[in-house]
């Protein structure tokens, strides 16, 4: 199919990542359904359109940009430890600067954890994730891919920071102030939990990468 299927799957993508969470489609459905059906519903289709687009990248036809060489594999095997780790680290705990957040009236300043260096994790984890996986895909069709889920984490941080800093006011301006920028980290019994599960993604990604994506991580 050449470059049509490659195409079709991105502008796919965009679509499901931005039609439904529009205010007049949104709102009516979650009328209808409530808000966690449609979440989970919405998750499914976003995961389905990226699987697509990912396998459209490899079927697209392979324009070289840079040579391979072993070398390469060793940047995502050690980026994808540190996204696993900073979701685990991160999801779920209380972060009223961005979203993902939960319990978020708990949040001390004084003690951020990761939020103190991130304010947006997860989107660190996303243009994270996209960017070590550029180096050991030299092809135009990855490239692009991988390229733009990096650049809109990046611009997605300015962005969400603007609405929050709008919507909150000097509430927003208050907090940042007080947020220490280096905390100390703290030993405990949840983060000991967090980062073991952080390793048991990594490990189960490893696994199963060949069986979803067709390529075995170390080559």
């Amino acid at each position: 199919m050449g470059w049509s299927e490659y195409i079709l799957a991105a502008v796919a993508f965009l679509a499901t990542h931005s039609i439904p969470l529009r205010p007049a489609m949104r709102q009516p459905i979650e009328l209808r359904i409530g808000m966690p059906m449609f979440l989970m519903l919405y998750s499914a289709l976003s995961i389905a359109a990226l699987g697509w687009l990912i396998i459209a990248a490899g079927r697209a036809p392979y324009i070289a940009l840079w040579a391979w060489a072993p070398w390469q594999l060793w940047v995502p095997q050690v980026g994808m430890a540190l996204v696993c780790l900073i979701a685990a680290l991160t999801l779920g705990r209380p972060n009223p600067f961005s979203f993902g957040g939960a319990r978020n009236a708990e949040f001390n300043p004084a003690q951020p954890g990761l939020i103190g260096w991130m304010r947006h994790p997860l989107l660190v984890v996303l243009a994270l994730w996209a960017g070590v996986h550029i180096v050991p895909n030299g092809d135009l069709a990855h490239v692009l891919m991988f390229g733009s889920f990096c650049l809109f984490a990046l611009l997605g941080i300015v962005m969400i920071d603007r609405r929050r800093k709008r919507n909150m006011g000097a509430a927003w301006v208050t907090m940042r102030a007080q947020t220490t920028p280096w905390p100390r980290p703290r030993l405990s019994t949840n983060a000991i939990m967090r980062t073991a599960i952080g390793a048991a993604i990594y490990i189960v990604l490893i696994w199963a990468h060949p069986a979803l994506f067709g390529v075995y991580p170390f080559g």
